[in-house]
C-alpha cells in the first residue's frame, strides 16, 4: 500500500512538472491556458496530497492560482532578507524568506 502511494506521487509530480513546462512555453500565446495547466497541475497535486518544490511554489499566486511571469505579471522585489512577489492580477503579496 505505502509503495503505491510513494509511486502515485512519484508520477504525479512528474506530471505537475510537465504542467508548468507548457504553462511557460504557453505563457506568451495564451496567458488563459497558462493559468488553466496551473490549476490542473493543483487538482493534480490535491488528489495525491503532493507538496510543490520551492521552485515551482514560485510560479504561481497563492491567492488567485495565475501563472506568474516575472516582469510580465508580476514585481519582484528583494527585502533585507526577504524576496517579495507582487501579483498584477489580485494585487497582493507573497513573502519568501532568504537562506
Amino acid at each position: 500500500m505505502k509503495k503505491n502511494k510513494i509511486q502515485l506521487k512519484k508520477e504525479a509530480l512528474v506530471k505537475v512538472r510537465g504542467l508548468f513546462n507548457e504553462a511557460d512555453k504557453q505563457f506568451s500565446k495564451d496567458p488563459k491556458l497558462s493559468n488553466k495547466y496551473v490549476k490542473l497541475a493543483r487538482q493534480i497535486a490535491m488528489k495525491v496530497n503532493l507538496r510543490f518544490p520551492r521552485e515551482i511554489k514560485r510560479k504561481f499566486c497563492k491567492h488567485c492560482y495565475f501563472y506568474l511571469k516575472p516582469g510580465k505579471n508580476c514585481r519582484v522585489r528583494v527585502y533585507k532578507s526577504r524576496v517579495s512577489y507582487y501579483c498584477e492580477n489580485c494585487k497582493k503579496f507573497m513573502r519568501f524568506g532568504i537562506k
